[in-house]
């Protein structure tokens, strides 16, 4: 175990995992679609919210623990679904799951995880979250959701914002592919990044595990790509969330929603939870960030469904500048993955520590001893968006 206490903020992990991991798969976590303006803007509207610092009060007992849909968990922060996970380190959703696990949050494997599902399930335990992606191949999908019924996940997280997919620019101009081609400007760079090239020899996980072997006609990487091309279906309508509700038959989140009216739909849908998210700034270029379009939402739908978000949270801060805006929840997708670059399961152990530091800490300054007492009174008036 390394020593990670000089590792003091989410930026720290940032560096690290950028100097370790192959350039194509820090770049596939580290950016946004076209201009990746919406990308920066997740980010960088955190900023401008401002806090109100109270004085003398009892700073005593404090407490970050709450629920998300009736889980317990030690913050309001739950792992969201990162696609290729287990390619910014060896067996990478095994090892962010475990931390998640010992940590107290929630875990979401992606349907294009590196690990499958049942991988997951026999090194982590049942418990864990499921993100679904519909694909044109109901077969595929039905027999999806029952192999995480099967493994014991304990929710699943429906992605209602990629029909289609936002083009990335640095995707194309690397050549994105799992595991990378042996072309000689990726072997160049591969030579620099030997702790991450002897983590891959000693695994076998290095596709797509949920996939390959499971869909017709995947059986390897040459037919996974045209698979995968052809699959994501643009047609996904509200009436597929009632036919996926109803094969799952338990908890469901629905992922991508960022406008009131589709607040709305899904809380009509029966849904336990809704995420306010614009997919890291990788879909709609363009878009608000979802911290501003959060109020908006959660006035919307009230207390029908619960209001999580994610996009841009770097900091224990922006948990709670989130919280106090209505998110009973949030998620974080970059900040899990940096530390998980950086080193491993105990980098992403250290990215949970320096985000529940910084809650714990900067509620206490706000004079609040209970994340559940936490409301927008903690800002300053006239530095965040309202509904």
């Amino acid at each position: 175990m390394p020593n990670l206490s000089k590792i003091t903020c989410i930026e720290d992990l940032r560096v690290i995992a950028q100097r370790r991991v192959p350039r194509m798969f820090y770049d596939y976590a580290d950016s946004g679609s076209y201009t990746e303006g919406t990308y920066r803007s997740n980010t960088a509207d955190f900023q401008g919210i401002k806090l109100r610092q109270r004085v003398a009060v009892n700073m005593e007992g404090r407490s970050t623990r709450t629920t998300m849909i009736g889980q317990d968990v030690a913050m309001p922060v739950a792992i969201a679904p990162t696609g290729l996970t287990g390619m910014q380190h060896a067996d990478g959703e095994i090892l962010g799951a475990r931390a998640a696990r010992a940590f107290g949050i929630p875990f979401t494997l992606s349907t294009m995880s590196i690990c499958s599902i049942e991988d997951v399930a026999q090194h982590v335990g049942p418990g864990f979250w499921f993100q679904l992606y519909v694909m044109r191949d109901r077969d595929f999908i039905e027999r999806l959701i029952d192999r995480a019924k099967a493994a014991g996940c304990s929710a699943l997280q429906l992605t209602l914002d990629l029909q289609i997919l936002g083009q990335r620019h640095k995707d194309i101009k690397n050549g994105l592919s799992s595991p990378p081609k042996p072309t000689l400007t990726n072997l160049i760079n591969l030579a620099t990044k030997p702790h991450w090239c002897l983590g891959m020899l000693g695994t076998k996980r290095r596709s797509f595990g949920n996939i390959v072997g499971h869909a017709k006609g995947v059986g390897d990487l040459s037919s996974l790509s045209s698979w995968t091309a052809e699959q994501f279906d643009p047609q996904l309508n509200w009436g597929d969330v009632e036919w996926i509700k109803k094969r799952w038959g338990g908890k469901l989140i629905l992922k991508g929603i960022m406008d009131a009216e589709d607040a709305r739909l899904a809380a009509n849908s029966g849904a336990d939870a809704l995420i306010v998210s614009n997919h890291g700034g990788r879909q709609l270029d363009g878009a608000p960030s979802s911290i501003a379009a959060l109020p908006a939402i959660a006035e919307a739908v009230g207390k029908d469904i619960e209001v999580w978000m994610d996009g841009g949270i770097r900091s224990g801060q922006d948990v709670l500048k989130a919280r106090a805006l209505g998110a009973r929840g949030t998620l974080i997708g970059r900040s899990f993955l940096y530390g998980l670059g950086a080193y491993g399961e105990a980098g992403v152990t250290r990215a949970l520590e320096i985000i529940q530091k910084e809650l714990d800490i900067t509620m206490a300054f706000c004079g609040h001893t209970d994340i559940d007492t936490v409301d927008r009174g903690i800002l300053l008036p006239g530095t965040y968006p309202i509904a």
